[in-house]
């Protein structure tokens, strides 16, 4: 059974649901993306996305007319696997279509592009085997992308992402909420002042960099929390 956890766009409010892994997804419709799916290699037992993320996908699977068949979606970070600001760190991203044909590969490159449900569809000539597509979100806190600026009263998946960082590394949260709170910023605060950064108790982009750099695919420790 995984503990997933959606940042619901619409309401601006956290949710929590439990499914098991043949269940669909919160938010996916007509059973065309189940927990498994979206888990793949995670042996996490809490897992993250966005209702936008999942609506973006009904849309997909919709226009697409067929299935879609799934190799990689959702990674805690310190289980790595993917770049250090990856979107499938935030679980809003996809790579799929590996076992399709080259040929049906290209119409789903194609369908994915045309669509404008997507943030973001990975040029194919950089996924030669596979399509990527994700529906990221806010202004990259970094002038080169990556994940949105936090400060307290912050509230998404990016909040998670940070949560996972810090308690990961030893500096507790008091959760994993998504809730950018007073225990999330005195982590923030204290792992600022221990690495050398500025103290400013706000994730911006020297402090992204520094708590990717440090957790990423680095394993679990004994402070991360489910």
């Amino acid at each position: 059974m995984a503990k997933i956890i959606v940042f619901n766009n619409d309401t601006d409010r956290m949710e929590t649901y439990y499914r098991g892994e043949s269940e669909p997804m919160p938010y996916n419709t007509n059973g065309t993306l189940r927990v498994r799916e979206f888990r793949g290699s995670s042996n996490s037992n809490t897992l993250w996305t966005t209702k936008r993320t999942m609506q973006a996908w009904n849309s997909q699977r919709y226009i697409f007319g067929g299935p879609i068949p799934v190799g990689f979606a959702f990674k805690r970070p310190y289980e790595g696997g993917h770049g250090n600001q990856s979107q499938h760190y935030a679980g809003v991203a996809f790579d799929v279509a590996q076992t399709l044909t080259p040929n049906r590969r290209r119409e789903l490159w194609n369908s994915a592009n045309n669509s404008g449900v997507w943030s973001y569809v990975e040029p194919i000539s950089l996924t030669p085997t596979w399509v990527h597509f994700d529906k990221r979100f806010g202004t990259p806190a970094c002038s080169t992308g990556g994940y949105p600026l936090l400060r307290r009263g912050s509230l998404s998946n990016y909040v998670l992402i940070a949560q996972d960082d810090l308690n990961t590394l030893g500096y507790r949260t008091g959760g994993l909420d998504g809730i950018f709170g007073q225990a999330t910023q005195t982590a923030v605060r204290n792992y600022q002042r221990n690495v050398g950064l500025a103290v400013d108790g706000i994730i911006g982009c020297n402090t992204w960099r520094s708590l990717q750099e440090n957790v990423v695919g680095t394993g679990r420790t004994p402070t991360t929390i489910d």
